[in-house]
Formats: C-alpha cells, structure tokens, sequence
C-alpha cells in the first residue's frame, strides 16, 4: 500500500481526485481504487512541548528559571488534531511506501516528516519515502507532479532548517517573553508581553517611526523657478539647482534654508537672457512588470482595495483550495517555469471567461511575446502566483475573491503585452551664472501600462516632469520672463500602513542598522516569510502592541514600552535577517544546525541581562486577553497565519 501524506484535506481530496477509482471515505482518508491511500494533516499536527513538560517547576514564571534551554527537544500532539495523527499513525503502520504531498516550502517539508518520525517509521522506511511538490490544485498539473516524485532525502537539509527556526523561535520567544511579562507585572501591567525574533522588530519599526514622526519639526525651504521664453515664442518652467558655494545654507538633503538667497537669486534672473547649455532626449523601454508574489499581491491588494495581509492571504487560500482558479499563494517567487508559457492560451481563455472585464484586455494581448518572468533558473520550490487553467462563474466570487483575482489575473497578461515606451527630455539652461534644469516625460506606446490605466484615478507622477518641451539645441538663445519662489516645508514622514508596513518587511535591508549585513542581503531578502508576513501583523494587533487610526498602523503605549524596555539587537531586523540568512544557507548545505543553535543558546543570558525594567514604569491595564489566556490550539487549515503565530 501507497500511503500519500498531504499537508491539508483539500490538497488530499485533489490528489485523490486524479487516483484510481472508486474511492472509499473514511474518516480522515480516503482509500483509492487500487488499495492505496490518501491522507492528510491539518497544518502542523505536532508542536513543540511548553516549558513545564521538561520541568514541573517551569509551569511558574520565575526570573529564576531562566534561560529555559531543553537537552532533548519534545514535540507533542495539538490537541485539536489529535484524532488526525492516530489515523495517520495507524496508516504509517500499515504503509509499504510514503509519498510526502506536503507544501512546497520550508514548514510544508517539516509538518510531514516530523509526523513520520514522530509515529516511529523506520530509518529503512524513511529512507524510501518520496516528495511530490504540487502548486496547482488542477487535476492536469496535480497529475504531472505524481509524475515527478523526487526522493524524499533530497529535501533534508530545507526539514533540518525548517526545524531549527521552530526551536530558535521556540527558544527565543519563551524566554524573553516569560522576562518581560515578569518585569512588566511587577510594574503593575497584567497581560503578556511577547517577544519574537520577527514580530519585535516589526513592532520596533513602527514604533520608531511614530517616534520620529512626534518628534518631527517642520523647517522651510526654498525652491527657485524661472519661466523661460524661447525666440520662437514657446514658453516652460526650469528648477535652480544651487552652486557648491550655496551649501552653507543648504541642509543634508540639498533644500534651501535661506530666504534671501532665493528671493537673490530671483533678482539675478528677473529679465535676463539665459541660454541651452545641455540638451537630451532619451528613449526608453520598461519591461512588465512581473507577476506577483504573495507580498506584493498583498502590497497591491492594500494600495488599491485597502485589504490586509491577512485578508489577502485568506482570500487567496479560498481561490486556490475551494475555487482552484489560482496557483499556490504563498510563494515568494515572481517567476514561472519555461513550459508553462505553452499554457498561456488555456489560462487567458479561462481567465476572459471567469473575469468578463478582462475579455478584452485577453483579445487584445499576444500570446507570441515571452517575458522574461519565463526563467527556470529563477524558480525553485514554486514560481509566482498566476491564474490556472479553470473558469467558473466569476459572479459566484465574493467582492474581495474578485478584485484579488482580478489584480492576478491582469498582472499575468501584462506578459503577453508590448513595452511601454516613451522619451525623457532634459533641458539645462544657465542664466546669470546659475543652473536651471527643465524635464519631460513623453509616452511613446503605452503598451503593458494600458492595461493598468484607471481612468477614475489620476497616475502618480513626479510634480518636476512637464508634459512637453520646446525642441531646442545647445547654444540656443532664451529669456527669463520671471522668476518664482517656492515656499516649502520639509515633511515628516508617514505613519505605517498596511501597504507601506508590508513593502517594509520584504525591503528590511533598508532599515538594517549593520552596515556589512545590509551589503548582503539579497532583494528577497525580508522580515519573516511570505506564508507569516500577514499572520505576524496580525498578531501584533490581537496582542495589543498595534493599533489602527484610519488607514494609519500605529503603535500602542505596551508596544512603545515594550521596545524601549528590550537591547536595540532585539528590536533591529538585523538579527533576524541572520537568522534568515543562516536559515537559508542550512536548507542549502551550506550551514550546520548545530553551530546555529549553539550560537543562539549562548546569546540567550546575555539578552536577558540587557532588559530594562524600569521601561515598564506607569504601564498599566493588559488585563488577560482572550488570546493570552491558557492556549488553546489553533486553526491550522490556513496554514500561513498559523505558523506565524509562534514568532
């Protein structure tokens, strides 16, 4: 008997769906025609024991206690989905072979093997088991992956690295969580005060930002700008670009401080003559835009729909589980197989029909152009999210179902669209001494960007680019008419939100205070993962530490407090993005878990010791939230909000 292991019922029941026939249900399985069986688990069965299953004495949070360091990692059944692994356990028994249908990412390896494991199946047994990587819920596609079973220990090392975050974050988490919640009780506050590897850096982000944004002070400056005449009668606008010597009254940023030097050097050009000294046009091309990932479908889905991450992720779950109309979601690849581009007739056609408003836009794309989203090189365990090749009634779709599907569906035929393409124009202009610069956009061909166009809502633009200018050479002769002055005031910047707090955790470099660390991290690089990115958000709202005012994320005074209270190295992305860093390389071979671990095991006292508690001072309230009382197990069939959970 063939005992097939997928991560959900839904990924079960479509693997089935393509077995032999008839099929016998029974509970938790199904039996195929041939004697074989398809099973399933329920997100993660197993999680790692709480601190009181290595000692009693840990069930109290005492100062005491800690670090917390177990010798003999324990996992334990949730209770929850508990009935779920004596089926499975019972399966595995009766198994001659196992083929691992687990998602095709980090935690999808290691919720099936550590059930294999922990039920107790041979080192023999294990060694024969079989990977089945699927990311398409279409009978077509489930079939071809059935046909490409890779041995299961070509997969290891991402299990091993999978297993190392679950008892780093395990490890970390406890501990200075049970730390702070201790001093912040002593100082009259009685709810928990968690901390994670990626939730408080999160938290610190935004926290910072409200902090720079109270302590902001609006300063003048001062722009210049000449309106210009050309012999032939044309007129534009071109902007002063202060001298060298102008930088004792510039800021870092190069904006005017001084009045007088602008009102002076509007007295210098009033009336004179001025002349081209630079002249360029350029033409250019941009490529399509690629097609989504799950950030930046979430970024996308806020900017246009003010959706969450969460609910993005929700909704994307429901398009690909119960509808099947998308790819798997929570991938963090923007690329797709070379032979899927041979599939671009079947997904248009099926898309124009789900998605009338598209029809169009799918008749007028070409299906012989290939983007460079087209890259096997580029694609690992799952590509980019994209429709698949199944139509149903698109009215049948809740609102939000539609304008997700939707905004996939559109960047995917973006591929199969011309460049866009148009020329900048640079005019440089001195007059009286002083440089003056004038730009233009012009489009040549819309091409992708039609496809984009909103005719409700006016595109963002640089406020500097002039829809046209005069064709003129160097050496050409002008007159300054006037000249304007500007007052302006430097802004602050924005508070968080669910966009700009999403784009913030794929694009951590930008906030990582190490200067060596930000050399190496990759683009992909970000805060968590692309399955918790909505999960952890959320957490921090259901925690207390986040709150919304409007579409602004801002932090509460226990999140505020919380920050002030930890090391800058536990509110800083940088020591995430190393363990990320090292995560990854150990899923490559290129980093051992033991050296990993060991390194965190030792930083752990040295944490502890650099909380303060006095930051906790005049924090009151917390009460016992809902979601801090005794834990009650989690809903795992959505996967990526679950397992976001424990960081």
């Amino acid at each position: 008997m063939i005992l097939y292991i997928a991560e959900k019922p839904s990924l079960g029941r479509a693997l089935a769906e393509v077995l032999p026939k008839p099929h016998q249900k029974g509970d938790g399985f199904i039996r195929l025609g041939n004697g074989d069986v398809v099973s399933w688990c329920i997100g993660h069965l197993l999680e790692q024991s709480q601190p009181d299953a290595y000692d009693p004495a840990f069930k109290q949070w005492r100062l005491e206690h800690l670090p917390i360091i177990p010798r003999e990692w324990k996992l334990e059944a949730k209770p929850k989905t508990r009935s779920q692994l004596t089926v499975l356990k019972k399966l595995l028994k009766q198994a001659d072979d196992i083929v691992h249908v687990g998602d095709p990412d980090r935690e999808g390896q290691l919720l099936v093997d550590e059930v294999i494991s922990f039920c107790g199946v041979s080192a023999a047994r294990r060694e024969r088991v079989q990977r089945c990587l699927i990311s398409d819920l279409n009978p077509a596609a489930v079939k071809k992956a059935l046909a490409a079973l890779r041995p299961n220990r070509d997969f290891v090392p991402l299990s091993v690295s999978a297993l190392a975050r679950s008892r780093a974050d395990w490890l970390y988490g406890i501990n200075m969580s049970r730390l702070c919640t201790i001093q912040g009780r002593k100082m009259g506050y009685q709810g928990v005060l968690s901390v994670g590897r990626v939730q408080t850096p999160l938290l610190g982000l935004v926290v910072r930002r409200d902090q720079e944004i109270g302590s902001f002070t609006a300063k003048p400056y001062y722009e210049v700008l000449a309106l210009l005449q050309t012999e032939a009668g044309e007129r534009f606008k071109a902007k002063w670009q202060p001298s060298d010597a102008c930088r004792p009254w510039q800021d870092e940023e190069g904006r005017v401080l001084s009045r007088a030097l602008a009102e002076n050097v509007i007295k210098r050009i009033q009336g004179q003559p001025g002349r081209v000294a630079g002249a360029e046009r350029k033409q250019r091309r941009q490529a399509p835009p690629l097609p989504y990932n799950l950030s930046t479908l979430q970024i996308d889905a806020a900017r246009r729909f003010g959706l969450s991450a969460k609910q993005v992720l929700d909704v994307c779950q429901t398009l690909y589980e119960r509808h099947k109309l998308i790819t798997y979601p929570r991938s963090d690849c923007r690329y797709l197989p070379e032979d899927h581009y041979h599939q671009a007739g079947s997904v248009t056609g099926a898309l124009a029909r789900t998605c009338p408003e598209l029809a169009t836009a799918v008749a007028e794309a070409n299906l012989s152009l290939r983007s460079k989203a087209w890259n096997d090189k580029k694609v690992e365990a799952h590509h980019a999210i994209i429709p698949t090749a199944r139509a149903m009634d698109g009215g049948k779709l809740s609102g939000a179902e539609q304008n997700v599907y939707q905004l996939i569906a559109r960047q995917y035929l973006a591929q199969f669209y011309p460049h866009w393409e148009y020329a900048d124009n640079q005019l440089e202009v001195d007059i009286a001494g002083g440089r003056f610069v004038a730009r233009a956009r012009q489009q040549i061909k819309p091409g992708w960007k039609a496809l984009f166009a909103r005719p409700d809502k006016k595109e963002e633009e640089d406020p500097e680019l002039q829809p046209t200018l005069p064709a003129l050479a160097v050496g050409d002769a002008l007159l300054c008419l006037e000249g304007e002055l500007l007052d302006k005031l430097t802004q602050p910047p924005k508070h968080f939100s669910d966009a700009t707090l999403l784009a913030a955790m794929t694009n951590i470099a930008r906030y990582v205070t190490d200067a060596e660390l930000r050399k190496i991290l990759r683009d992909t690089d970000g805060l968590g993962t692309e399955a918790t990115r909505a999960g952890i958000i959320e957490l921090l709202f259901n925690r207390g530490f986040l709150a919304r005012e409007g579409k602004q994320i801002r932090a509460t005074e226990a999140g505020t407090k919380l920050i002030a209270s930890l090391p800058e190295s536990a509110t800083t992305p940088d020591m995430t993005a190393r363990w990320e860093a090292v995560l990854d390389a150990i899923s490559r071979k290129q980093a051992a878990y033991q050296g990993f671990m060991a390194e965190l095991e030792a930083s752990l006292p040295v944490l502890i010791s650099q909380v303060d508690p006095a930051a906790f001072s005049g924090l009151q309230g917390g009460g016992k939230p809902k979601q801090f009382r005794k834990r009650k197990p989690r809903k795992a069939a959505t996967g990526a909000s679950a397992r976001a959970k424990k960081r």
